[in-house]
């Protein structure tokens, strides 16, 4: 909800609670009140008045307030706005249906003073925008040259016409002086085209009209070269300031009318929130006071309108204008001795049908034209020159695009089929097997050996070294045979690592390695130690196996983390590009809050107080801008219960209860909403 809303309410609030009690009570002869009796309410045209005011009640809409044109139509509907009824109506009125017109009127007023409050607001907000834009042309020297550059034709374009201006005006002096001497040359010409021939007259009118064309051709071009001359030398800021000079010139000339223009809409806004529907509802308000109040506020309205646009004018100035127009409105019942007071509600309706026709609307066309005068430049203007570059290069940049179609093409398919393939191998495998590491999937296993490799060769040592000892028992056990207990013994021993029986004979024919390896088992016992080495590294391989089957998912999230954070990374760069910006844009909303507070405490930092300690109407306008602003920016940044907290505390920093209440309402709001509006202890 914003400002403007609240303020409709509140004051929508105050109609009903002064003006219900004429409708609900009338006074007897004694001036005691009692209770209205429902069947004088029961008129269709009492009830027909009373549907248009339940429209025009701030409970019956969604928005801030009413839109102008179902005001209008409203007033219409109510037949106010029509002309004058006859005395004999008027004194058939009953007071019941004057109260209800009265009451139907008010809520009309608090409805137009809620669009006008708002399109002060909406007027105010957009121009510091541009006089930030004239602050960076002014302290930039490449943003003054640009800017130099994006006017010069529009400088050139009124140097032109003021010189054709001139020169047009020079010759047309010129030429009075010579009518005369161009009246006579046509009667001339005209007897001779009597006198001869179709072509004799032809000719002879050619050659009266080609030396007066020609002597009027060569004096206008005189004129011309002479106005460009004395334009050239009465022109002293041309010769010595620069055209960055110049520019920034302009911007400052324009700034400061941008500025004076916010001033006076700042103070329209303060004097229309401090004095416009002020009732000043108490005990002892009467119903003529809040009538005549009623009136001096429409009044109020209609001079903000009118003096605004007034930018000669200073900040006292425009308030004692405007204050002096209300006081001498000749609308004002107190100054109109032969209205009927029947006739009033009517007055008033006629009144804000106008202001709503032709002052507010006549009121936004006189703003658009300063702000559009004053402010930035237009988008042509601005973007002349690159427009005109591509324009200039945009033939190139076809052929360029032509010649290297296919180029093109294959550039787009290969960048397609690599992102492609990059999302399938880097993201889409690794998460695959991670999820079958999970699940214990077999096929997804890490393995550097086969599964039964290491059994087979162990198996085949252990029949090498039991058949080893068989074939030579008395290396094996000392004896000269094996007994089963002695084989499976050897078996165990094998299993364990240990292969003793083929190392004894190995021992016993290195003594004589050249008859051992003839004669002996050398061979064949370095054989057999080349399958024990065999196992012993595939054991030690198993190890290592096993080792990395335990930290298998740790290393298929290793292997996933690439993938992820080039994803992810590509996202984010796309969500800034194209998606919402949410993030980005609750940042920015801080950051924006965070400037508006340090405006809001520059104005009551510099804010001119009256006695009572209360800021003035100019800085008051100011204020309730930014806090309008700063509502906005709030709704997107605080949660649901800390925003209401901080409407609170807005309040009271935007009403008048003394500039002390203010600052102290400023501070605490820094510090209580310090977590979510950036840190701004």
């Amino acid at each position: 909800m914003s400002i403007v809303a609240d303020q409709v309410r509140r004051l929508d609030a105050r109609v009903d609670r002064v003006s219900l009690v004429p409708l609900t009570h009338v006074q007897d002869r004694d001036g005691e009140l009692q209770a209205t009796d429902a069947s004088a309410l029961a008129s269709p045209r009492l009830n027909e008045l009373l549907a248009i005011t339940k429209a025009l009640s701030s409970g019956s809409i969604s928005g801030a307030h009413l839109s102008s044109s179902r005001i209008q139509r409203l007033l219409l509907q109510s037949g106010l706005t029509e002309e004058l009824p006859s005395l004999e109506l008027l004194e058939a009125k009953s007071q019941y249906e004057t109260d209800v017109e009265w009451l139907l009127v008010s809520k009309a007023t608090v409805q137009t003073y809620g669009l006008l409050m708002s399109t002060l607001l909406d007027q105010i907000i957009p121009l510091s925008d541009d006089i930030w834009y004239w602050d960076e042309v002014m302290t930039s020297y490449p943003y003054s040259f640009v800017y130099a550059v994006q006017t010069s034709p529009l400088r050139m374009w009124r140097w032109s016409r003021e010189v054709y201006s001139d020169s047009v005006h020079r010759f047309q002096r010129l030429y009075r002086d010579e009518f005369p001497g161009h009246a006579s040359e046509a009667e001339d010409m005209s007897l001779a085209q009597e006198d001869g021939s179709d072509a004799t007259r032809e000719l002879k009118g050619f050659k009266t009209i080609y030396p007066s064309l020609s002597r009027h051709w060569f004096q206008f071009y005189g004129i011309v070269r002479q106005s460009v001359t004395e334009r050239s030398i009465a022109d002293i800021q041309r010769k010595i300031l620069s055209r960055v000079d110049i520019g920034r010139s302009e911007a400052r000339s324009k700034q400061k009318r941008l500025r004076r223009l916010r001033e006076m809409t700042a103070t329209g806004l303060g004097v229309l929130m401090d004095e416009g529907l002020n009732f000043g509802v108490t005990e002892e308000t009467s119903n003529e006071e809040w009538k005549g109040m009623l009136e001096r506020s429409v009044a109020l309205m209609d001079m903000i309108l009118q003096s605004v646009v007034y930018l000669d004018l200073s900040v006292s100035e425009f308030e004692d204008k405007v204050f002096a127009g209300v006081e001498e409105d000749p609308e004002l019942s107190i100054h109109m001795e032969d209205l009927h007071p029947a006739e009033r509600p009517t007055v008033l309706a006629r009144r804000l049908l106008g202001l709503l026709e032709r002052g507010l609307p006549n009121h936004r066309v006189a703003i658009t034209d300063l702000a559009d005068e004053n402010g930035r430049p237009s988008r042509l203007v601005r973007y002349w020159l690159p427009a005109a570059a591509l324009l200039v290069s945009s033939s190139t940049i076809l052929r360029i695009l032509i010649n290297r179609q296919d180029d093109i093409v294959n550039w787009v398919r290969d960048f397609g089929a690599t992102a492609r393939d990059f999302w399938f191998n880097w993201v889409i495998d690794p998460v695959r097997k991670i999820i079958g590491t999970i699940r214990h999937d077999s096929n997804s296993e890490i393995a550097i050996m086969s599964r039964d490799s290491l059994k087979a060769d162990r198996d085949s040592l252990e029949r090498m070294v039991v058949e080893f000892a068989m074939d030579n028992p008395d290396v094996a056990v000392g004896n000269s045979s094996i007994t089963d207990l002695e084989i499976n013994d050897i078996r165990s021993k094998v299993k364990a690592g240990d292969v003793t029986p083929v190392l004894k004979a190995y021992e016993k024919d290195m003594r004589r390695p050249i008859v051992g390896a003839i004669k002996g088992d050398l061979v064949r016992s370095l054989l057999i130690q080349v399958q024990k080495t065999k196992v012993d590294l595939e054991v030690a391989i198993s190890g290592i196996d096993a080792l990395l089957k335990s930290q298998e998912l740790v290393f298929g999230f290793v292997g996933l983390t690439p993938g992820v954070l080039v994803s992810i990374g590509v996202f984010q760069y796309l969500r800034t590009v194209f998606g919402s910006r949410k993030g980005m844009r609750q940042g920015r909303q801080v950051r924006r809050s965070v400037r508006v507070l340090r405006k809001i405490d520059r104005i009551l930092s510099e804010a001119t107080t009256s006695q009572n300690n209360i800021i003035s109407y100019r800085d008051h306008g100011l204020l309730v801008c930014e806090v309008h602003v700063l509502r906005g920016l709030a709704h997107d940044v605080l949660p649901g219960d800390v925003e209401k907290e901080f409407i609170e505390d807005l309040d009271e920093l935007a009403n008048l209860k003394g500039i002390q209440v203010q600052m102290k309402a400023l501070e605490r709001i820094r510090w209580a909403y310090a977590e979510w509006l950036g840190g701004m202890k």
